[in-house]
C-alpha cells in the first residue's frame, strides 16, 4: 500500500479535523448525559467513551502513518495525563506498526548502498525486530560474521513528513486564532525545524557517534557528580535486549524498575546539562535492558537531537535550580537568559509552572487525581491574571502569558514530559530534583572560576581613586582566592571625597557575571540605619518630636498598655517589644510580608519589659515600628518618603531600596553560605545556626520576600549608595558632590523609577495637627527650626570637633535636588560656597547617639543610640554611628574623621571578610578602629547545598 495512495494533503487533514470534531462532540454529549446518570454508573460511562475513542485514534494513526504515528508514540508515554484507555491502545505505536513488504525493504538497501542482498549479508532475517514511524529495523549477519541490525526508512516518507508537518502547522494556526491562550506555534515550529532531521540516517549515525564519546568521558567528569551507566550501540553493532513493555522478561530476570528509570533518567540529565547536545525522543520504544546484571539500559535512535548552546545549557540548569530552590530572582533571570518573555509580571505562577515539569512522577493509579489538581490550579491562576489586567470572561480565554518562547526549549520540555510518562509507565516513583541536581550544579560551577587567579577580571576594571584603593584591592584578591569572597563592593568617603569605589566577584554561586558598581545586594538589618535616618528626618522637620508617645500618633498602638512607649524608645531598642512579631514569623514566616498585617500585629502587642528601662535588640521589630510611626506622621508611603528623603536628594536612584519593585531583575545578587558572629540575637548564635542558617538565603532570595517593604531587614543597595548615604550624615546631612565619573556606570543613572500608589488620606490623631504639620514652615535653615529640634543647642560630647568641622563641604554651584525644595536646602559654608543640606540640625550626631541634650532620651551604656549603633574604639570612646548586617554587610561613619564607608557582600558571613577590610582601610588612614571590627574572629561554616544566586 503506498503511503499517498488515498489522497492528498487536503484530505489527509480533512480526516484529522473530521476525527477531532467527532471525538469532541462524543465527550460533550457524555458530560450531558452525565447530568442525569446514577454516580455509580458515571466511571463506567467514561471508560467506554475512553476505549471507543482511543480506538478511533489509533485506527487513523495506523492509517496516516507518518507524523502522526510520532505524535501517538509521544502521547502513548504519558501515562501520567491520558486514560489507561488510550495508553494500553497507542503503546502499539511504539515499535508495532505493520510492518513494510520485504521487497520494499530489499529495494530501498539495494538503492542506497549500491550493492545487492546476497553480496551484503550472510543472513538477513525477513521478519523485523521493529516498525516505527520512519523506519523498521531488520536483523542481519554481514558477510564477514557481525551480528548487526538494519534500519530501513520507508519509502516516500519524506514527502509524508514534510506534508503532515504543513497539517499540523495549519492546525496549530488554526487553533492559535480559535484560542489565543492555546498557542502552540514555538512548539510546532521547532517540531518543523527538527523533525526533517531525522529522515537523515547520517546525520543520526553521527549523533550516536557523539553522544557516545559524551558517555564515555566519565574519567574527566567532576567527582562530585553521579556515575552514569548506560549502553549506546556503536553505528554497527547488535545488542540483544529486553523491551521496556515486556514487563514478564523483566521479571523473569529479576529487573528493579525503580534503578533502571532512575539511571536512564541520570543519562538524560547528563547529555543535558553536562554535554548539552541530547537524545530528544526517550520513548520506550528506543530504550531496551541488557540481559547481564547490572542490567544496564541501552538507549537507541538517536534521529531527533538536540544541541543546546553554553548560555542556553547554563540557563536551563539555572532554571532548574532556581526551580529547585525556590528562588524566584534566579528563575526570572533563567527566563532572561534563554530568551523566554512573560507578558505580564507572575512570578509566582511562573514558578508554579516550572514545579510541574520537574515534579516527582506519579505511578498511574494518582495520575488522574493529578491532573485534576493540575486544572484546579491552572483556573486559579488564570483568575489572578483576569483580575490583575481587569479582564473580561471572553478575553482572558483569549489571553496567553507568553510573549516569546524560544524553540532551545521545546525539545527539552518534551524530553521532561516523556520521562515523566516512561517512569510512570514503568509504575514508578521518580525524584527529579535530586536526580537532576548534581548535573545541573555541575554546568554552572565549572563554568565560574573559584576565584580572582583564574579570572583576570574578578576585579571590575576601574581607575584606583588612591593608593590605598590598590591595596584593597590585591587584599581582596587573597581573600577571593581563599574562597572568602563571592561576590563583593566597597566604597569609601574621607572628608567629603572617595577614596575607595570597588567591585569584584560575581553576582552568585551559579552567575558568572561580574559584579558591577551598581549591582544591588541584599544588607539585611544595615537597613535599619536607613530606616532610622528617616524617622530623624521627619523630626529634623519638626513633624515628629522624640518625646513624643507612640500612641499619639498611631492611635491602633494604644492597646496594652503601650501609652508609655516614646519615639526615642522605639529609636534606642527600650520599647520592650523586642518579640512583638516572634510569634506572628514562627507561625507563619512569609507573614512579615504582608505591611498591613505586620503593622497591625505591632499595633496590638503588649511590652515584655517597661519601657526606656531595658535595651534589647528588635531585631525584626525595629523596621515596623518605625514604619508605622513615618507614615501615620507623614500620611505618606513609606517607599515615598525614603525617595523624598535620601534616594533623590543624594541621587542614588535605582541603587537604594527597601522592597525591590517589579523589573529588578539585572542587578540583583542573591545569598549564599555563611559564616559566624556573635552580636546578634540568639536564634542566630552558634547552638542554633545549624537548623536556621540554610533557611535565611533560601528566604530571603524568594522573590515575594524580596519585593516586601521589610525597613528592619530587607534593604538592597549598592556600596557607593549605601557609603554615600553615611557621608552624607557625616558631615550633618551635607549632600557629598557629584560621585566621581571613575565608577561606571555612574551612580543614579539606573532607568527604574519604582511607582506607588495613591497617598493614604492622613488620620487624624489626637494631640497632633497632620494639617498643621505639612503646613508648617520648611525652611530648614532657619534659626526657628533649628531650636525646636528637642532643643539641641550644647556642645556635642561626640569627639572633639565642632559643628563646622563636619558640615563645612562645598558644593557644586547649584542645589543638587531643586526639585525638592523641603528636603534639601541650600547655605553657605565659610568658603561663601553653596551647600546643600539634608538636616538643619547642627547637633544632628548626637541625636543619633543619643549624646549631649539626648543623652537623657537613652539607655547609658548600651550599644544603641537613637536608631544606630554606636560605633566606639576598644577604649569605650564613640567614634561615630552606622549598623552591620546579619551576613556581613555593614555601613558606618567616623564623625571626628569625616569618614564614612560601606562594604556590602552576598556570601554571607559573619564578618571575617568585613573585618580584613576595615582594618586595612583604617590602618593606611591612621584613624581608630571600631571595636566591632577588631575581634579576630574567623569562624566558618560551610553548608552542605550550594545556595541558588
Amino acid at each position: 500500500m503506498h503511503l499517498m495512495a488515498w489522497g492528498n494533503i487536503y484530505r489527509r487533514r480533512m480526516k484529522v479535523f473530521s476525527l477531532a470534531v467527532v471525538i469532541y462532540l462524543d465527550y460533550k454529549a457524555l458530560q450531558q448525559r452525565e447530568k442525569w446518570t446514577n454516580k455509580s454508573k458515571r466511571a463506567t460511562l467514561w471508560e467506554k467513551a475512553h476505549q471507543r475513542n482511543a480506538k478511533r485514534v489509533l485506527r487513523l494513526i495506523i492509517e496516516l502513518e507518518g507524523l502522526w504515528v510520532k505524535l501517538g508514540q509521544y502521547l502513548s508515554t504519558r501515562a501520567d495525563v491520558l486514560p489507561d484507555a488510550y495508553i494500553l491502545l497507542l503503546k502499539q505505536l511504539q515499535d508495532s506498526l505493520p510492518p513494510r513488504r520485504l521487497e520494499e525493504v530489499c529495494r530501498s538497501i539495494q538503492k542506497e548502498l549500491g550493492m545487492s542482498m546476497d553480496d551484503l549479508f550472510l543472513n538477513f532475517v525477513e521478519v523485523p525486530l521493529a516498525t516505527a514511524s520512519i523506519a523498521q529495523v531488520h536483523r542481519a549477519t554481514l558477510r564477514d560474521g557481525q551480528e548487526v541490525v538494519v534500519k530501513v526508512q520507508h519509502e516516500g516518507i519524506k514527502t509524508v513528513i514534510l506534508e503532515d508537518l504543513k497539517n499540523a502547522k495549519s492546525i496549530v494556526d488554526w487553533i492559535a486564532w480559535a484560542e489565543p491562550q492555546y498557542d502552540f506555534n514555538p512548539m510546532i515550529d521547532e517540531w518543523c525545524k527538527e523533525a526533517p532531521k531525522e529522515l537523515d540516517f547520517n546525520h543520526e549515525a553521527e549523533n550516536t557517534r557523539t553522544v557516545s564519546r559524551n558517555s564515555g568521558c566519565r574519567d574527566r567528569r567532576n567527582d562530585n557528580m553521579p556515575r552514569v551507566d548506560v549502553l549506546i550501540p556503536e553505528v554497527i553493532q547488535y545488542m540483544d535486549g529486553i523491551r521496556l513493555n515486556d514487563s514478564e522478561s523483566l521479571q523473569a530476570f529479576g529487573v528493579d524498575k525503580l534503578k533502571l528509570v532512575e539511571e536512564i533518567t541520570r543519562a538524560y540529565a547528563h547529555q543535558i546539562y553536562v554535554d548539552g547536545f541530547f537524545n530528544g525522543d526517550p520513548h520506550p520504544g528506543n530504550f531496551l535492558v541488557s540481559k547481564e546484571p547490572p542490567y544496564t539500559p541501552i538507549i537507541l535512535d538517536f534521529g531527533l537531537t538536540k544541541l543546546l548552546s553554553s548560555s542556553m545549557k547554563q540557563a536551563l540548569a539555572k532554571m532548574f535550580l532556581a526551580s529547585a530552590e525556590g528562588d524566584y530572582v534566579a528563575l526570572l533571570s533563567a527566563f532572561a537568559e534563554m530568551g523566554l518573555k512573560l507578558r505580564l509580571d507572575i512570578p509566582e505562577q511562573a514558578m508554579e509552572v516550572i514545579n510541574v515539569f520537574f515534579r516527582t512522577s506519579t505511578p498511574p493509579s494518582e495520575a488522574l487525581e493529578n491532573m485534576k489538581a493540575l486544572a484546579d490550579q491552572r483556573t486559579k491562576n488564570m483568575k489572578v491574571i483576569q483580575e490583575k489586567l481587569n479582564l473580561k470572561e471572553k478575553e482572558v480565554k483569549r489571553f496567553n502569558p507568553v510573549d516569546a518562547f524560544p524553540g532551545d526549549i521545546v525539545i527539552f520540555t518534551r524530553v521532561l514530559n516523556l520521562l515523566r510518562g516512561l517512569s510512570t509507565t514503568m509504575d514508578v516513583r521518580i525524584n527529579y530534583m535530586d536526580i537532576m541536581r548534581p548535573f545541573a550544579e555541575s554546568v554552572l560551577q565549572c563554568n565560574i572560576s573559584n576565584g580572582p587567579a583564574l579570572n583576570a577580571q574578578w576585579i571590575l576594571n576601574t581607575p584606583a581613586h588612591s593608593d590605598l584603593e590598590a591595596k584593597l584591592r590585591h587584599l581582596l584578591v587573597e581573600l577571593g582566592n581563599a574562597d572568602k569572597i563571592l561576590g563583593i563592593q566597597v566604597c569609601a568617603y574621607k572628608s567629603g571625597e572617595v577614596i575607595i569605589d570597588t567591585s569584584a566577584g560575581v553576582l552568585g554561586r551559579y552567575d558568572p557575571r561580574p559584579v558591577q558598581p551598581d549591582s544591588l545586594f541584599p544588607v539585611f538589618s544595615v537597613t535599619k540605619g536607613i530606616t532610622a535616618g528617616m524617622l530623624h528626618w521627619l523630626i529634623d522637620h519638626r513633624k515628629l518630636k522624640l518625646e513624643e508617645s507612640v500612641a499619639n500618633i498611631w492611635p491602633e498602638f494604644k492597646p496594652n498598655k503601650k501609652d508609655a512607649i516614646k519615639v526615642h524608645h522605639v529609636l534606642n531598642h527600650t520599647s520592650g517589644l523586642h518579640n512583638a512579631l516572634a510569634d506572628l514569623t514562627l507561625e507563619n514566616p512569609l507573614l512579615m510580608c504582608d505591611w498591613d498585617e505586620c503593622l497591625n500585629h505591632i499595633a496590638l502587642s503588649a511590652p515584655e519589659t517597661e519601657p526606656g528601662h531595658k535595651q534589647l535588640y528588635h531585631h525584626r521589630s525595629f523596621g515596623w515600628l518605625c514604619g508605622g510611626i513615618i507614615e501615620h506622621v507623614s500620611g505618606k508611603k513609606f517607599q515615598e518618603i525614603l525617595e523624598e528623603v535620601f534616594i533623590h536628594p543624594l541621587k542614588i536612584e535605582g541603587e537604594l531600596y527597601i522592597g525591590i519593585p517589579p523589573g529588578m531583575i539585572r542587578t540583583l545578587l542573591d545569598l549564599t553560605g555563611m559564616t559566624s558572629r556573635n552580636d546578634l540575637p540568639s536564634i542566630f548564635q552558634r547552638g542554633d545556626i545549624a537548623q536556621r542558617v540554610t533557611t535565611v538565603p533560601a528566604v530571603s532570595n524568594a522573590l515575594h520576600v524580596r519585593r516586601a517593604i521589610l525597613p528592619s531587614s530587607n534593604g538592597h543597595c549598592s556600596a557607593r549608595a549605601l557609603a554615600r548615604y553615611y557621608a552624607s550624615l557625616v558631615d550633618g546631612g551635607v549632600i557629598p558632590p557629584p560621585h566621581s565619573s571613575l565608577s561606571k556606570p555612574p551612580l543614579g543613572s539606573h532607568p527604574h523609577t519604582p511607582t506607588f500608589a495613591s497617598k493614604k488620606t492622613p488620620k487624624e490623631s489626637k494631640g497632633v495637627n497632620i494639617k498643621e504639620l505639612f503646613t508648617a514652615s520648611d525652611n530648614i535653615g532657619s534659626s526657628e527650626q533649628r531650636q525646636n529640634y528637642d532643643n539641641s543647642n550644647r556642645e556635642s560630647s561626640v569627639g572633639k570637633a565642632d559643628s563646622n568641622n563636619y558640615t563645612r563641604l562645598a558644593s557644586d554651584s547649584s542645589c543638587s535636588n531643586n526639585s525638592y525644595p523641603t528636603t534639601a536646602d541650600k547655605g553657605m559654608d565659610d568658603n561663601h560656597q553653596t551647600v546643600c543640606k539634608i538636616f538643619s540640625n547642627p547637633r544632628v550626631h548626637d541625636a543619633f547617639l543619643g549624646a549631649g541634650e539626648y543623652e537623657n532620651l537613652i539607655l547609658p551604656g548600651g550599644k544603641f543610640g537613637l536608631g544606630f549603633r554606636r560605633v566606639c574604639t576598644k577604649d569605650g570612646s564613640t567614634i561615630g554611628f552606622g549598623h552591620s548586617g546579619l551576613g556581613g554587610s555593614t555601613g558606618y561613619c567616623d564623625i571626628t574623621n569625616r569618614f564614612a564607608i560601606a562594604v556590602t557582600v552576598n556570601k554571607m558571613s559573619f564578618g571575617p571578610v568585613t573585618e580584613r577590610i576595615i582594618n586595612l582601610v583604617c590602618s593606611e588612614l591612621d584613624i581608630p578602629l571600631p571595636e566591632e571590627f577588631s575581634r579576630g574572629t574567623d569562624l566558618q561554616l560551610n553548608l552542605e547545598k550550594p545556595l541558588i544566586n
